[in-house]
């Protein structure tokens, strides 16, 4: 029996970090024994580091690793998120927005409540209806006071992030508190045992790097799973057409600047623009497809978009090359982060599937590696599910606009770009909302049913509503609808203002759990 106690993980970045912290921080109490977790990266090779939305999943993540939330927001120009509004992905009018907030609607695990909002048709939109949040949201509000500790919350809530202080701060904690070894080297050449698992890397700066299991992630590059083990890459571009982004850095007007705590999302004529607001910026960028617009016209846009505030500031492009890799884990090695795989960042899922990743990893460590293959084997079905359902999910967006004003919004309607699983969903959903029994069967589901109804029907879809069928319920469905009415006048009166509250934790810190 061959042990595994050696692991490697090539890469930094917030997919090399977290993943070295979720690991070091489940198998801590081993290490005395002989585990350990040694992460190489290379110091020539920049962080991409533009994704800076993130899911609420990320605040046990960084509890579990023993991270102040206090000294988060303190050093990586933090800021909360409460979900996305989506503006003119419906009908491109100025009017058309809607929210996907991050609160379930009220009593979700016992009711479904769109056929009674379906029914009574009282004006307010589906999120108003069932969720504070959007109100929340639309008055600037935090969705937690002080006297909330650390990782709790009143309202939901995910953060927003400055990729590139948020990784060097992951360093740290994993060096200094979870005994994590750091070594900067550039990987020189990958060799193989005799079984085809990858038996050490070459590097010219630290030598001979020997590990049982090895964790790519090394970026758009995959130089261990992509380049060295020769696993395919899996396009998706025919269904995801935007393949492009580019990013800008936006200064606030000033120092007191309101900053909202949701992702901002403004369909263009051939993609969106994200617009982030952080404690000391907006990050900014426009992510379409070059076979609907050329590279000017899209920085053209996004000038427009931003007005006086961006007229002169440097714009970055980026590359999008939607898709993921055929296996995840393949031998001894397991891809996370972009060696996985990209798509475009509607809904922020990048690091959450670093989460996932690096959780299911840590929790069914191989003990030796004769079970590593049916680890694999299980990580590689999982993960092949989270990546199709977050496709299925991010083309829901584009499926079910009433646009049809330019080449790009036509296309994302022809049938043939649309996922079978998705595009019987929509069917089955004309008649009867999304909820549990439709296929979300997941322990961890990347989007519940919950995320699905907030889209479609912020979007206008609609569903077939018997009226006799909302009988039994009603009284039930009655007092849930009341109850938001409620929540709701409360937390606007009672929640700080978004700045004010980031500054107070920044100066006071929030109680630790």
């Amino acid at each position: 029996m061959k042990p595994v106690r050696h692991i490697v993980i090539v890469g930094g970045g917030t997919a090399g970090w977290l993943t070295a912290g979720v690991i070091a921080a489940k198998h801590r109490a081993r290490m005395p024994g002989g585990f350990s977790v040694t992460l190489v990266e290379s110091p020539n090779t920049p962080i991409i580091g533009v994704g800076e939305g993130t899911w609420p999943t990320l605040r046990a993540t960084l509890a579990r690793m023993g991270v102040s939330e206090t000294e988060l927001f303190r050093q990586c120009d933090v800021s909360f998120k409460q979900g996305a509004k989506f503006a003119r992905w419906t009908t491109g009018a100025d009017d058309d927005a809607y929210y996907h907030p991050l609160m379930l609607p009220q009593g979700f695990q016992q009711l479904n409540l769109v056929p009674h909002w379906l029914a009574g048709k009282d004006g307010r939109s589906f999120c108003d209806a069932v969720s504070p949040q959007g109100a929340i949201c639309e008055d600037g509000l935090a969705p937690k006071t002080m006297a909330t500790p650390e990782y709790e919350a009143v309202a939901n809530y995910a953060y927003h992030l400055d990729a590139g202080k948020f990784a060097p701060f992951l360093q740290k904690h994993c060096c200094e508190t979870l005994g994590v070894r750091h070594v900067l080297a550039d990987v020189q050449e990958v060799k193989r045992a005799e079984n085809g698992d990858i038996a050490s890397i070459v590097t010219p700066q630290a030598g001979e790097i020997e590990g049982d299991l090895f964790v790519d992630c090394t970026g758009f590059r995959s130089l261990l799973l992509g380049q060295a083990l020769g696993v395919p890459f899996k396009d998706c571009s025919d269904v995801l057409f935007c393949d492009t982004a580019l990013a800008v850095q936006v200064p606030h007007e000033h120092e007191n600047s309101p900053i909202a705590s949701h992702t901002i999302s403004t369909a263009q004529s051939a993609g969106w623009i994200w617009d982030i607001g952080l404690p000391t910026r907006r990050g900014t960028g426009h992510v379409y497809s070059s076979r609907h617009i050329s590279d000017d016209e899209a920085e053209r846009e996004l000038r427009t978009y931003l007005g006086p505030a961006g007229k002169d500031l440097p714009v970055r492009k980026i590359p999008i090359r939607s898709g993921h890799r055929e296996t995840f884990w393949k031998h001894n090695c397991v891809a996370v982060g972009l060696a996985a795989g990209f798509l475009e960042p509607l809904e922020s899922s990048a690091i959450v599937l670093i989460e996932l990743s690096a959780k299911l990893i840590a929790e069914q460590m191989p003990v030796c590696r004769e079970v590593m293959d049916v680890i694999a084997s299980r990580f590689n079905a999982t993960t092949d599910y989270r990546w199709g359902r977050i496709i299925d999910f991010l083309k829901l967006h584009y499926v079910i606009t009433k646009r049809e004003d330019t080449a790009f919004w036509r296309d994302n309607l022809l049938p043939e770009t649309i996922p079978d699983r998705l595009r019987d969903l929509l069917t089955l959903w004309r008649y009867q909302s999304p909820w549990f029994h439709d296929e979300f069967d997941r322990v961890e589901e990347v989007f519940p049913p919950a995320s699905y109804q907030y889209v479609l029907y912020g979007m206008g879809f609609h569903t077939e509503v018997e009226p006799g069928a909302l009988t039994a319920d009603a009284r039930i469905a009655e007092r849930a609808l009341h109850e938001n009415r409620v929540q709701t006048d409360r937390l606007r009166v009672g929640l700080p203002r978004h700045r004010d509250l980031i500054r107070r934790i920044v100066d006071h810190g929030l109680q630790a759990v």
